[in-house]
């Protein structure tokens, strides 16, 4: 079925995004998870720019490249993983641009098609990769040992109850392998007790972590700031919106780290070897963006919702780890 580009998906804190990335005439941006394409079509309506779309999943590509008819040379489309966009835009001849803009985590698309085994709502494969490549997470929940799950579940979803999920999983698939998200969700609402007044499905934090593990989220998001910060002119901004806890405070580390001035030295101690490093980043945001009531109210999705903002300097951006001079 061809792609269409009616009834745009608008996403969260999407004015507050614009506003943050501020587009100008002649810009060069990059949504580096594109996803629906809400923030690559407000990208291109607010200036007379263009935007490098990047995403790993084929069915957003696809979507792209239907939005791309609508803005005649001035969207192109990448398949890949935003934690390689230096990479795969200075494969393309681009080393600068004005603008990066993430939104981090499983897109609206992606949590509802059933056959995607994101969503805990349908019953589906037990996949959830944003891709095509690696692992599903019926693979990691039929061959991961108990402590491994314990783990994945505990620090990806924050799971409390995380060990006696994993025994519960483990038990589960000595009888049957585990392959639809339906029974997944069974087995761990039958070991985690829903609150009072708890209206979080009591699945949700195992399937996060599932998520996050499956797809590398967090390694693909620092991964994805260290390639923004390469990237952006000075002046560039960058936007980026994440949705839980374990995101924002990879971002939040991020921006704070390259946007603080280098220590004093104090006169007790010899000085660092390594020369003082100047700021890559002033901060846009001094706290995260939440959206308003309204727009909470519209779309439930949107309440978790955080973005942070900061504008690039003119100073060179830092070595990534391990590369750091000798």
């Amino acid at each position: 079925m061809t792609a269409s580009v009616a009834a745009p998906h608008i996403p969260v804190l999407l004015a507050e995004v614009i506003a943050a990335l501020s587009p100008r005439d002649g810009g060069v941006y990059v949504d580096g998870t594109f996803g629906a394409g809400g923030y690559t079509r407000a990208i291109l309506e607010s200036a007379d720019c263009r935007v490098w779309g990047i995403d790993r999943d084929p069915a957003a590509i696809a979507r792209g490249i239907a939005l791309a008819q609508a803005f005649p040379g001035r969207l192109e489309m990448i398949e890949g993983r935003f934690g390689d966009m230096a990479g795969l835009l200075a494969d393309r001849g681009v080393s600068a641009v004005d603008g990066v803009a993430l939104d981090v985590g499983v897109s609206s698309p992606q949590i509802d098609e059933p056959e995607r085994g994101f969503s805990f709502r349908f019953d589906g494969p037990l996949d959830m990769r944003m891709g095509r490549d690696g692992p599903t997470a019926a693979d990691v929940v039929n061959g991961a040992d108990e402590g491994e799950l314990a783990d994945i579940i505990f620090h990806y979803g924050e799971e409390r109850m995380a060990r006696r999920v994993a025994r519960a999983i483990v038990a589960a698939r000595r009888e049957a392998p585990i392959e639809r998200t339906g029974r997944l969700a069974e087995i761990v609402r039958s070991v985690v007790p829903r609150g009072k007044g708890d209206a979080i499905d009591p699945a949700t934090r195992t399937f996060q972590g599932l998520r996050i593990h499956v797809n590398d989220e967090l390694g693909e998001l620092r991964r994805g700031l260290a390639g923004a910060e390469s990237l952006l002119k000075p002046g560039g901004r960058l936007a980026v919106v994440s949705f839980h806890s374990l995101e924002d405070r990879e971002v939040k580390a991020f921006l704070k780290d390259r946007s603080s001035p280098p220590p004093s030295p104090s006169r007790h101690t010899p000085a660092a070897p390594a020369a003082a490093r100047s700021p890559s980043f002033r901060l846009l945001t001094r706290k995260p963006v939440s959206p308003g009531e309204a727009e909470a109210h519209a779309n439930p999705r949107a309440r978790s919702a955080r973005l942070r903002a900061a504008e690039r300097t003119e100073a060179p951006a830092f070595p990534a780890p391990g590369k750091e001079a000798a």
